[in-house]
């Protein structure tokens, strides 16, 4: 029975996008064993998923260097077959490097990929403009088929029953948060399409403990009645319930977006610092993107965003006009 651990300690989002890597590597070789390693706060994400063995966490909050060391201890014991790292930081690139695995993956930019039996080389917005999905699925290549997978997560029966509450009549989702500032559409400009959306809509505003502010401040602000703030109400699973029959989700680049491809929900995601050939962009079906028209000489400023605009005028989000969004509806 081959043994594999796919390890990817990032944010939400960067999860979900290895999911195919999951998911392919289960219909290639069914009888294999699948762990996962991931930061602590993101395994609920996989609560009850039907292919995984274990969900190895790693708490980067409190400890870190010495929970390192215990992880470290814990993945040489289980003697993996394959360690497949996604991520191209230090850290990760050590675990998997001193693993005792038979086989190391990841992609050539970790800072350690010298000592891994197979790299593979990692682009981001080059000439062939490839999402992170393949990306990711090209360090399985070898081993599985060819096949291109979307982002899969799987919530129950009970997640969907702790949202039919909230699905009596056609409802939007709203995302407004981020973790960056730059990738962010700005507060204003989000009661400017909360205010214009018909009323025959109820809008729940979604998102972490930590949105929760935000979305308050959204909901007071704009005078919105049937108007709901959600964020930090639900789980990962049930949100992505709450999507799934949503008319519509308006997001950021983000994870909510991620979340909305993995159920193949309707959504519209928002690009303001950031574009879509860098390869993490909407893959539901109904997918919608909305970015500035005019070309703007300072965007993207960057890969992840920033805490403050550059250029200090972010015109890449304030530059997008109301319709755009309206429109999709």
């Amino acid at each position: 029975m081959t043994r594999f651990l796919i390890i990817q300690t990032a944010s939400a989002g960067d999860v979900i996008l290895t999911t195919p890597v999951l998911e392919s590597l289960h219909k290639s070789i069914p009888d294999s064993q699948i762990d996962y390693l991931l930061k602590k706060g993101n395994e609920t994400l996989f609560t009850g998923h039907p292919f995984l063995r274990d969900i190895i966490t790693w708490d980067k909050e409190k400890g870190r260097h010495r929970n390192f060391f215990r992880l470290l201890s814990h993945i040489r014991k289980q003697r993996y077959d394959y360690v497949i790292n996604v991520q191209r930081f230090f850290s990760t690139g050590w675990l998997t490097a001193c693993s005792h695995a038979r086989v190391k993956v990841g992609f050539d930019k970790n800072p350690l990929s010298i000592f891994f039996g197979y790299r593979v080389h990692h682009e981001i917005a080059g000439k062939n403009n490839i999402h992170e999905v393949d990306r990711n699925l090209m360090l399985i290549r070898e081993i599985t088929d060819k096949t291109s997978r979307l982002p899969v997560l799987y919530p129950s029966p009970g997640d969907f029953a702790a949202t039919a509450v909230y699905k009596d009549r056609p409802y939007l989702c709203i995302a407004p948060a981020s973790l960056w500032y730059t990738k962010q559409y700005p507060p204003e400009k989000w009661i400017e399409f909360i205010r214009s959306v018909s009323t025959d809509y109820t809008i729940y505003c979604i998102g972490s403990e930590r949105d929760k502010e935000l979305c308050n401040y959204l909901m007071e602000t704009s005078g919105r009645d049937g108007m709901q703030n959600l964020a930090g109400l639900l789980t990962y699973l049930q949100t992505a319930a709450l999507m799934k029959d949503a008319v519509m989700s308006f997001v950021n680049d983000s994870a909510p977006q991620h979340l909305a491809s993995a159920v193949n929900a309707p959504v519209t995601t928002i690009f303001c610092s950031t574009i879509p050939a860098f390869g993490f962009g909407p893959l539901s079906e109904s997918s919608h993107i909305i970015e500035i028209n005019e070309k703007l000489y300072c965007r993207p400023c960057g890969l992840h965003g920033f805490r403050e605009c550059p250029e200090k005028h972010f015109k890449c989000a304030y530059d997008i006009r109301n319709e755009q969004l309206l429109r999709i509806l």
